[in-house]
């Protein structure tokens, strides 16, 4: 029998009193069926009525893992979004770190992942990306920031913790072998997810955690004043962020998602959707395949 779990983010929600009132006052509208969308479809999954939908952890809040085949957040309601749209079911998937899933990807396990992952050209060998996200990176840190973290300048000496696989862990690297030359070694502590990162912050194993800025933001908004953002809305080694849902590189699907997209945004569903999830700072006037330069 498959065991239900729950989130730290979730879990720290219901510490705090309440999960957001954005989370679960408003309801997205339903879809229609569109035909010239679902004929766009490959023929495989418009005969066996689903898609494959992979996620490799919790994301919030676009993707919140209730169990490892059911999700919350944002991202999970686009993904019903395109269901209805498509007239087919989507079946979610959770897999342990960006490895894995892009793993399965090459050996055909998925049809998609929603995301938004990272969008950056050295993936695109075998995947597309629809991009529909545009995000910073930033630090969750203790309380008061007591490691005065203002941007990635700062790290050197410290111990950060990143997600393993992911372009922060990249970025945070390559700032390490600055720090080691300075003799002010950063210990980069590379973890499976965003919740056991954001939980070594606050139990005192990490200074910071070095990951996007929208989730750090909500894991900061459910930890009881434990935990604050530092260094928002800075490059912090990176320049334009986007991010989007994958698909395989060149693939009827990778069409089909971004025509879906492109209703989604004109029928206002996805302003709807990134509203309720309080991120309208990261949303893009309009979708696109592989934006990133």
């Amino acid at each position: 029998m498959l065991k239900k779990t729950i989130s730290a983010a979730l879990i720290l929600a219901l510490m705090a009193g309440a999960i957001p009132a954005s989370a679960t006052d408003n309801t997205i509208p339903k879809q229609q069926l569109n035909e010239k969308l679902r004929a766009m479809l490959p023929e495989n999954i418009r005969e066996r009525g689903y898609i494959v939908a992979v996620n490799w952890g919790s994301y919030p809040p676009y993707e919140i893992v209730v169990s490892p085949t059911e999700l919350e957040g944002a991202s999970a309601e686009l993904a019903t979004a395109f269901g209805e749209l498509f007239g087919v079911q989507m079946k979610h998937q959770t897999v342990s770190g960006l490895a894995a899933m892009l793993a399965g990807f090459d050996a055909g396990r998925f049809d998609m992942a929603i995301g938004p992952s990272g969008d950056f050209p050295d993936r695109r060998g075998k995947i597309d990306f629809i991009d529909w996200v545009k995000e910073y990176v930033a630090f969750a840190v203790p309380h008061g920031n007591p490691k005065n973290i203002g941007s990635l300048e700062d790290v050197c000496g410290l111990r950060i913790a990143v997600m393993a696989a992911g372009s922060a862990e990249r970025v945070l690297k390559a700032k390490a072998q600055e720090c080691e030359t300075s003799g002010k070694p950063v210990q980069v502590q590379s973890f499976p997810d965003q919740n056991t990162s954001i939980l070594a912050v606050r139990s005192g194993r990490s200074d910071g955690f070095f990951s996007g800025q929208a989730p750090l933001t909500y894991f900061v908004s459910q930890s009881s004043s434990q935990l604050g953002l530092a260094a928002a809305n800075l490059p912090n080694g990176f320049g334009d962020i986007y991010q989007g849902t994958i698909a395989p590189k060149g693939s009827p699907l990778s069409a089909a998602l971004l025509a879906g997209f492109e209703v989604l945004f004109e029928n206002g569903t996805y302003e709807a959707v990134m509203k309720k999830w309080g991120l309208e700072g990261n949303m893009l006037p309009k979708p696109g395949i592989n934006l990133a330069k």
